[in-house]
């Protein structure tokens, strides 16, 4: 392979650049926000790098008050439930579709596409009406439920390729020695696709914790409600904190990036593989 000039190493290395800091701008200029002094919130010119640092923001939302900290209990659970349930379902879903012969499989996975190109609010007057029905309303599960509609068929979908990938005398060599089907599955079969497992869970969760639309039109109990919702505490009929709005915000997103950064090989190697043998 041709190695590259210098001078189109600098560009490419200029061009990069460019759209790496306009993709942060708008989390650089939050950030900027949450900690600026009120006077220079709405100062012209505009102020990137504020004249001085200050962190009222931050204390008064997490040290003096537990109520930000509630919401993003609320978001832990309704995140982690999305995904633990995505997972469960997604997992053997995936497996089956690959290994098994299932009848109308071509069927099946033309409606798990289709239903990944549906708007959300298409789903959600029938999910309110389906669950004021049986009493979900105001419920983790009912919006644990609603986030893994948009999860599972995204999670099947990066799956299948690893279970394709894997031989399938693996599984006949595990039947011999003894395994039974559910034990080949879960000790044999599982391990070996941990990458697709990381990847669908990251992404699960981040359904989960990104999710307004259910938690606006499912709850209307403050106390199960997630940190989207809460952001919507500080927008009011007469303005908006800012500092605070975007001091929470700031926060939001830190478990995201954290996991991002600590799965981030797994992530890179799931949807390489998806995308080589989907």
């Amino acid at each position: 392979m041709n190695e590259l000039k210098p001078i189109n190493k600098a560009i490419y290395f200029i061009v990069g650049l460019i759209i790496t800091v306009l993709f942060l701008f708008p989390i650089i200029w939050m950030i900027s926000t949450s900690v600026k002094p009120v006077t220079e919130l709405f100062a012209y010119p505009p102020k990137i790098i504020p004249s001085e640092f200050v962190f009222e923001a931050y204390v008064d939302n997490f040290v003096k008050s537990n109520k930000m900290l509630n919401y993003f209990g609320n978001s832990f659970i309704i995140a982690g439930g999305t995904m633990i349930f995505s997972l469960l379902v997604a997992a053997p879903s995936a497996y089956a579709l690959t290994r098994l012969k299932v009848r109308g499989k071509g069927l099946i996975l033309f409606l798990l596409l289709i239903t990944q190109m549906m708007p959300t609010i298409m789903l959600a007057i029938p999910f309110f009406i389906t669950f004021a029905n049986i009493g979900l309303l105001n419920n983790y599960f009912s919006l644990i439920l609603a986030d893994a509609t948009i999860a599972v068929p995204f999670a099947i979908m990066i799956l299948r390729p690893f279970f394709q990938a894997l031989p399938s005398e693996l599984e006949s060599a595990a039947l011999i020695d003894g395994c039974g089907k559910f034990g080949t599955f879960t000790r044999v079969i599982l391990p070996l696709v941990k990458p697709g497992l990381y990847t669908v869970g990251a992404f699960c969760f981040l359904y989960g914790w990104g999710d307004l639309l259910y938690s606006l039109i499912l709850t209307t109990n403050e106390s199960i409600r997630p940190i989207t919702l809460g952001l919507y505490n500080f927008i009011g009929v007469y303005g908006t904190e800012w500092n605070s709005l975007m001091a929470v915000a700031t926060i939001a997103m830190v478990p995201i990036i954290l996991i991002f950064i600590l799965i981030q090989k797994h992530i890179v190697s799931g949807l390489t593989t998806g995308a080589m043998k989907g």
